[in-house]
């Protein structure tokens, strides 16, 4: 079980200004500035979760959303332990991802059966995670076929 980390890229990740999310003041940021947000199913608390992420993880953020359901049409979202969960139905889930002080962590609950998986293993045999840095360059392409492929796998049930 190692911790491998992806390789940070020159340029900080391409957003538009219309992925801009202006974030929520009254939301309590936890540690790592993980956004404090109740439990919940639909879009809305997930939005919310996103306008809450601090600095330059909100438009990473937007831009994560926009992929997901471009990629999966009909997302099922969900806010669960202070987290986005996106699934191809309510309580089946095959994506989240989680702010650390650092960077987002994006975790693939099946990605190791998937062709070309995430690169960060950890604890979970089957969970594959992707760092994003402030200053990497998110290839969107290649995280677009990672959700593609997510979701069509069987999903985490919580």
């Amino acid at each position: 079980m190692t911790d491998k980390t992806t390789p940070k890229p020159k340029s900080a990740p391409k957003t538009k200004a219309a992925d801009k999310v202006a974030p929520k003041k009254d939301v309590a940021l936890l540690s790592g500035g993980n956004p404090q947000i109740a439990k919940g199913y639909g879009n809305e608390p997930v939005q919310a979760y996103i306008a809450a992420m601090p600095g330059w993880k909100s438009a990473v953020g937007s831009r994560l959303d926009a992929i997901i359901e471009k990629a999966v049409p009909g997302v099922a979202k969900a806010v669960k332990w202070n987290s986005p969960f996106y699934g191809v139905e309510k309580g089946n889930w095959f994506l989240s991802f989680h702010v650390f002080a650092k960077y987002i962590k994006v975790a693939f609950f099946r990605g190791a059966q998937m062709d070309s998986p995430p690169p960060v293993t950890l604890k979970q045999r089957d969970v594959r995670y992707f760092h994003i840095h402030e200053d990497d360059e998110l290839d969107e392409k290649q995280f677009a076929d990672w959700v593609k492929q997510a979701s069509r796998l069987p999903g985490e049930t919580m």
